[in-house]
């Protein structure tokens, strides 16, 4: 699907099939989402420039993902998509700045293009070219990491309430065993957005450095400003990363305690049981003189004795707090 966006905010739809030879001049994006061949070799032959395929987007060469050729700038970037499920994923977005104009190509859908095509038709004066349209783009990007960021926050926080939780309330069985695969997606989703704010980093270093971004001084300050959010939301992520560790550890180390609390009652069990079994043992020999055997008490007498036996550590070990 091609979408031609101009400067006013209004968005056309182009076709292969479509008799527009050349581009108009109000038109500044061009977005092409999951394109065919034949939108490839179309949108080709209106720009003049090869259109990055799918596979060339994945390569992970800086070298190949920034570069200059016949002037035009080639940019890809990481974008995090579906962070609202269990199963983020990274999808490879092309950002083309070719004759003023800006090209984007992109296999998903992420929740950030949707926001700035939403607010396109609010500013339109600061959209009158393809530079303004990708310095505004990636500032919705960087937004939206921060927001996907605070949600993987508050995620977290519920996590450590629910694992610290009062120790007088049991938790259900296979409870912190549940809670590991709630932290692997945490986990999961920060090491996304980590790679993909370090693939915009890497973009807006070579973007800065740009003839057609360095000759406007206005997008060259945006440019900076994008860039050292993304630098401090860079640091925020290996923050909560390293709390996700933390809730980690602390989950292994509370179900090894668990396990050891009830290998312990069964240790204590044994021991507790040890003497009275001693006790029968004893009188359940078959010697032929056992002066025991002939009292008329003997029996309760043994009876008193094993339970007293079983009683006398039971209590110690109270006393000692081991139960």
């Amino acid at each position: 699907m091609i979408n031609a966006y101009r400067s006013n905010g209004s968005v056309t739809a182009l076709t292969p099939a479509a008799s527009l030879t050349h581009l108009p001049d109000d038109i500044v994006w061009i977005d092409l989402i999951d394109p065919s061949p034949d939108e490839d070799h179309y949108v080709e032959s209106l720009l003049g420039i090869d259109v990055p395929t799918r596979d060339e987007l994945k390569d992970i060469e800086p070298s190949s993902r920034l570069y200059v050729e016949h002037g035009s700038v080639f940019m890809t970037a990481s974008l995090v998509w579906r962070a609202e499920s269990n199963t983020p994923r990274l999808t490879d977005v092309a950002f083309i700045l070719v004759n003023d104009r800006l090209l984007t190509v992109r296999y998903a859908d992420p929740k950030s293009f949707s926001l700035f095509i939403a607010a396109l038709g609010r500013a339109p004066e600061d959209n009158g070219n393809g530079r303004s349209l990708l310095a505004h783009l990636l500032e919705t990007i960087a937004d939206r990491t921060a927001e996907i960021l605070e949600q993987a926050i508050a995620r977290i926080d519920h996590l450590s309430t629910d694992i610290f939780r009062d120790r007088e309330t049991r938790r259900p069985p296979k409870f912190l065993e549940a809670k590991l695969a709630d932290i692997a997606e945490c986990h999961r989703l920060i090491g996304k957005v980590r790679d993909s704010l370090g693939s915009l980093s890497r973009m807006l270093t070579f973007l800065m450095n740009a003839q057609a971004i360095t000759c406007d001084p206005g997008l060259s300050s945006l440019c900076s400003t994008v860039a050292r959010d993304i630098a401090t939301l860079s640091e925020h992520a290996g923050f909560v990363a390293a709390n996700i560790s933390f809730l980690l550890d602390a989950s292994l180390g509370l179900i090894n305690v668990e396990q050891n609390a009830i290998i312990k009652i069964f240790s204590i069990a044994s021991v507790v049981f040890l003497p009275p079994t001693l006790v029968a043992s004893i009188y359940g020999m078959n010697f032929a003189h056992m002066p025991e055997l002939g009292w008329t008490l003997g029996y309760p007498l043994a009876l008193c004795v094993m339970i007293l036996s079983a009683v006398v550590p039971f209590f110690f070990f109270r006393w000692k707090g081991w139960l």
